[in-house]
């Protein structure tokens, strides 16, 4: 940037502009997402940027957002699309009277980005450990190096209590598969290096915890899915790692496509939210 230090504030963020990195802080104000607040802040390297756009926004606001390079930043990688609007931690929402100013550090962003196409590791820090949270039928928690599931007997399947509780080394891994609570079932899996040996659902598979109302809500399962998504990219090949896990089941993807019909017609999600939802699932086919 042509002034390093330089500090462009919004509505839940301020973001400083530095030679080769936009640091991301969040406000901890009672308005701001909990996503942000759970974050805290982030800096992102330039070389993890693929592009900068500047719209109109809702309610006399504009939008900055940087476009986080496919593969760069494992929160979004372990995301998957299924993040709202409102929760997107690389848009910076002001009111419109300072699109001037806005426009400038679009462009002066514009200028410095060198790289474009898919990151070939993670540049973006993930979230800093040890995390845990308490999902419906279990808590999860990471050190950094193994992750634990202590099942609940109020909550978990007979399948997981025959079970027993779970310790995963990240290192017999190959990825996460995190499932949003906000609009389907959600749940967290595990995934083995052996495709072969994950359960259909979620509830009967002992490597996955699911979600439920005030239990595993995005602020918490979020970033520990990116968190341990990281230690697992570290830990082997790239070639062998996987943020979205090999194709699903069809009759599962059958199944949750039904379920977010019925969400649909119930008028919980939108015909946008739809149709994108929907293209999604259909592409793990």
């Amino acid at each position: 940037m042509s002034r390093m230090g330089d500090v462009l504030a919004g509505f839940h963020a301020a973001w400083e502009f530095e030679s080769d990195s936009v640091l991301i802080r969040y406000e901890r104000g009672i308005r701001t997402p909990k996503l942000f607040q759970a974050l805290g802040e982030r800096r992102v390297p330039l070389d993890a940027i693929a592009g900068v756009t500047l719209t109109r926004g809702k309610r006399g606001t504009v939008v900055l957002r940087v476009e986080p390079r496919p593969g760069a930043d494992p929160l979004m990688e372990a995301a998957a699309g299924q993040l709202k609007e409102s929760g997107d931690p690389y848009r910076l929402v002001m009111p419109a009277e300072r699109e001037v100013l806005a426009e400038y550090y679009a462009d002066e962003l514009r200028g410095l980005l060198t790289e474009s196409g898919p990151a070939d590791r993670f540049l973006v820090a993930p979230p800093k450990g040890p995390l845990s949270f308490k999902a419906y039928d279990g808590k999860a928690s990471f050190d950094g190096r193994t992750v634990n599931f202590r099942w609940f007997w109020t909550g978990a399947s007979s399948a997981k209590w025959k079970a027993g509780d779970q310790n995963f080394p990240v290192g017999e891994l190959n990825g996460v598969e995190w499932r949003s609570p906000e609009v389907f079932e959600g749940h967290l899996r595990l995934l083995h290096r052996d495709p072969g040996s994950a359960a259909a659902q979620a509830d009967q598979d002992p490597a996955a915890v699911v979600f439920g109302l005030g239990y595993g809500p995005v602020h918490e399962s979020l970033p520990f899915a990116a968190a341990v998504l990281a230690a697992v990219r570290t830990s082997q090949p790239v070639a062998a790692v996987s943020a979205a896990g090999p194709r699903r089941d069809p009759a599962d993807i059958a199944e949750r496509i039904r379920h977010l019909g019925e969400l649909h017609q119930a008028g919980l999600v939108t015909d946008e939210e739809f149709s994108v939802k929907k293209t999604e699932l259909l592409s793990e086919l």
